[in-house]
C-alpha cells in the first residue's frame, strides 16, 4: 500500500484494549479515563477479520499495544491465531511490564519475537509516582524473564520528563553496557488532558543525546535497511552489547518515512497517531459489511494519511492530539 507521498504502508498497531494496571501521569489524568463498555471493545475475531484484509492489502508486520495488552482475558491464544495468518511475517508487543514475567514463555511460544517494554525511572519510589501506583519490581523482573526465554532484542521506552527523570538519562544508557537492551529515549508528546502542560516538561532529545556524550563515546548502531529499530537513531556506547535510541516525534519529525496505520480498541483506523482523524471499521463490521468494502474503507484511511503531523510542544504554542495515548493504543 503507497500512500499519496510514496510511503509503502506495511504496519499496523493493533490496541485490544483501553483499559490499563497504571496510570502514568503523561498518559492519562490522575483520576483515570472512561473505559469502554464490553460491546465497545471489537471482538478477538473482529480483529483477526481486520488483520486478514490488511494483510491482502500490503500490512505485513503487527505490534499489540493496549491500555496493557496483557490485561486482556485471552491474549496469549489470540496471539497464536494472529501467527498462523500467512503474509503476517512480524509480531511484537508492547507493555508496561507489570504483568509480564509469567507470560514470558507463552508469549514467546505463540509467535511474539519482539517486546517493547515501557520504563520512565529506575528508582522504586519514584516509579511508584509516575505511574501512580506501579511495581517497579514485577518490570524488572518481566525484562529479565524475557531477556532468559530468549526475546531479541528487548526494548525499553523511556519517556523523559524535565524535572522528573531527567537525572536518571546516564542511568538508564549504563544498563546497555553488560546487557542486550536497546533503551529507547522517547520524546515527551502533549496527548489528551495529560498533555496539559507539557511544555514545562518538555526536553528534546538533542539534550539527551549531548548528555550521553559527555559521559560515553558514541558510535553508530544500526542495523541497516533490515533493521527493527523503527524511527530511532539508534547509537552503541563504546564496548557495550547492547544500544541506546532516541525516537524525536516533536524536535525531528519522522512523518516521511511512517509505514504505519493504528487500529483503536474500539475498532477505529487512523492513519496518525497525533491527528484526530479514523474511520469507524466496528460499526461496518457488525453490519456484515463483505471483505472487499472492509478493504475500500482501509485504502480510503491510507489515500488521506497526512504528509507530517503538526504536534509540537513550543511553550508560545502547543497542539496537541485531543485523545488520550491510552484510548489510540501507545
Amino acid at each position: 500500500m503507497i500512500d499519496g507521498y510514496n510511503r509503502n504502508i506495511n504496519y499496523l498497531r493493533i490496541s485490544i484494549t483501553d483499559r490499563c494496571n497504571l496510570r502514568c501521569s503523561y498518559c492519562m489524568p490522575k483520576e483515570g479515563v472512561s473505559v469502554l463498555g464490553h460491546e465497545d471493545v471489537l471482538r478477538y475475531e473482529e480483529i483477526l477479520r481486520i488483520v486478514k484484509v490488511a494483510v491482502s492489502l500490503g500490512i505485513s508486520k503487527v505490534r499489540i499495544t493496549g491500555g496493557e495488552p496483557l490485561v486482556r482475558r485471552g491474549v496469549v491464544d489470540f496471539i497464536a491465531s494472529l501467527a498462523e495468518i500467512s503474509g503476517l511475517t512480524d509480531i511484537s508487543l508492547t507493555t508496561n511490564g507489570i504483568l509480564l514475567a509469567p507470560f514470558a514463555v507463552p508469549l514467546l511460544a505463540a509467535g511474539i519475537k519482539r517486546i517493547n517494554i515501557s520504563l520512565d525511572s529506575l528508582n522504586e519510589a519514584k516509579y511508584h509516582r509516575i505511574t501512580r501506583g506501579g511495581d517497579l519490581n514485577a518490570v524488572l523482573r518481566g525484562i529479565e524473564a524475557v531477556h532468559q526465554a530468549g526475546f531479541y532484542p528487548v526494548k525499553i521506552n523511556t519517556v523523559v520528563i524535565k524535572g522528573v527523570n531527567d537525572d536518571e538519562i546516564i542511568d538508564f544508557a549504563r544498563l546497555t553496557l553488560h546487557k542486550p537492551f536497546q533503551i529507547r529515549f522517547i520524546e515527551l508528546m502533549p496527548m489528551g488532558q495529560a498533555g496539559l502542560g507539557c511544555e514545562d516538561q518538555y526536553i528534546s532529545n538533542e539534550v539527551i543525546l549531548e548528555r550521553i556524550k559527555s559521559v560515553y563515546r558514541l558510535e553508530p548502531g544500526g542495523d541497516g535497511k533490515n533493521n527493527t529499530d523503527g524511527p530511532a537513531r539508534m547509537y552503541r556506547i563504546e564496548g557495550g552489547l547492547g544500544k541506546v535510541g532516541f525516537i524525536s516525534p516533536i524536535s525531528h519529525h519522522f512523518c516521511e518515512s511512517c509505514n504505519r496505520l493504528r487500529l483503536t480498541a474500539d475498532g477505529h483506523l487512523r492513519a496518525c497517531l497525533l491527528q484526530d482523524k479514523d474511520v469507524d471499521l466496528r460499526d461496518a463490521l457488525r453490519d456484515g459489511c463483505p471483505d472487499g468494502e472492509l478493504q475500500g474503507l482501509m485504502s480510503g484511511v491510507i489515500a488521506a494519511k497526512p504528509g507530517k503531523h503538526e504536534l509540537n510542544c513550543d511553550e508560545n504554542h502547543v497542539k496537541k492530539c485531543a485523545k488520550e495515548m491510552s484510548a489510540i493504543g501507545g
